[in-house]
């Protein structure tokens, strides 16, 4: 901790010294976050009950801001909306500075304004998120500092949470044990003539029971690669993907794993077991140290050799409280990002989300995903269980 904060006796409980260096790379003097999920992080977890899923309120719409000043963490603000007031009572934020008495987007934005002049926070150059900062919220904050130059505070923002601590990995666990647990439930439970629709419902009841806040579940049934919920109904001998995310206190976890409605023929036994193997390839070289590039040159090779490689994917991405968020790992592929990890080295407690999918054209959608852990010897998955074909109906 740096003298300042150490004085102040602040319990920040991120890696400030991290989010200086990564600002002083940038050449950022300061950043004013106005995402839900990195406001929640950068106070140590809160996030505003109103407005935990809904943004429209009245004639404007909920913005938190979150203003941090490099090297400056005794100066760092929070402003919420009036109705976070109640839960900084009974929790009261580390943040030094914190004003919930905002209404409006503008309004919101014009007290991070006034505060940052009261503090004498340096704005030469200035980071926002540009994808999470209103159309009038921006116009305030230009108008107050027409001389600044700007950054998007996206890459900087994700590379900081990219190293996950110890509490962020135990909820990223309890997240992704639960979605497994949550689906094993749902299959168990469900047979034939059972909709989408319906077990897509189950998989919310059961992820809410296990105390997450379900957040997607993608589904496929039969021989259709259609992934969205709706009334078709299983038969005997149809194959079943299911791959959802379910929100554990701010942390996504997000697996895939397969459900068959009888018994797999050699075939599907062969598809999957292959999608296992380059599953397992990719995750061997994962290691802190190991470039980020070695990960996709551990996969890639074995999916461009298999004789379905016209119709599958391999992908690996970040994971955390965003879904695909850091480290960026390649700049081509199935969803092609700037690979901004490519030839940077893993660090433990980042966290990456490896998943292969065949679209088979006559046999139906098969796809595993997994969560697996950056440590200093190798590597975790968190949701180890259920990789196979599981069968579904048989607590019916």
């Amino acid at each position: 901790m740096n003298v300042s904060a150490q004085a102040a006796g602040l319990a920040i409980p991120f890696d400030h010294q991290r989010l200086d260096r990564l600002m002083d790379e940038a050449g950022i003097d300061v950043v004013i976050a106005t995402s839900k999920h990195n406001a929640q992080y950068l106070t140590g977890g809160h996030r505003a009950d109103f407005f935990d899923y809904m943004d429209a309120s009245g004639v404007s719409r909920y913005l938190p801001a979150f203003v941090y000043a490099k090297g400056a963490p005794e100066k760092a603000a929070y402003i919420g909306h009036r109705l976070e007031k109640f839960q900084t009572q009974i929790n009261p934020l580390w943040v030094p500075e914190v004003q919930v008495t905002s209404g409006t987007s503008t309004d919101a934005m014009q007290k991070a304004v006034d505060y940052i002049a009261k503090a004498g926070i340096k704005t030469k150059r200035i980071a926002t998120e540009y994808g999470f900062l209103p159309f009038d919220a921006a116009n305030v904050l230009r108008a107050a500092f027409p001389d600044a130059d700007w950054v998007d505070a996206l890459f900087v923002l994700e590379l900081q949470r990219a190293k996950k601590s110890a509490d962020e990995l135990a909820k990223l666990k309890v997240a992704s044990e639960s979605v497994l647990a949550s689906m094993q439930a749902v299959i168990a439970g469900h047979g034939e003539g059972a909709t989408k629709r319906e077990m897509v419902e189950a998989l919310r009841l059961e992820e809410v029971k296990r105390g997450m806040t379900f957040e997607y579940c993608l589904i496929t049934a039969g021989t259709s690669l259609n992934r969205a919920p709706s009334d078709q109904k299983l038969a005997q001998g149809d194959i079943l993907s299911i791959d959802s995310g379910g929100n554990y206190q701010g942390y996504i976890g997000d697996i895939c794993r397969m459900a068959i409605l009888g018994e797999p023929d050699a075939e599907l036994v062969d598809c999957l077991n292959e999608i296992e193997t380059i599953q397992r390839a990719a995750m061997k070289p994962i290691k802190a140290g190991v470039m980020g590039r070695e990960i996709y040159a551990a996969g890639e090779p074995l999916r461009a050799k298999s004789k379905h490689h016209n119709h599958m994917e391999f992908l690996a991405h970040g994971m955390g409280m965003v879904s695909h968020e850091g480290p960026r790992l390649t700049g081509t592929g199935p969803i092609p990002y700037p690979g901004e990890y490519a030839d940077k080295p893993l660090e433990a407690g980042m966290v990456i989300s490896v998943e292969t999918t065949l679209l088979h054209p006559s046999r139906g959608f098969i796809k595993l995903e997994d969560t697996v852990v950056v440590t200093d010897s190798g590597h975790e998955v968190y949701g180890e269980g259920g990789r196979g074909w599981n069968k579904l109906g048989t607590a019916l």
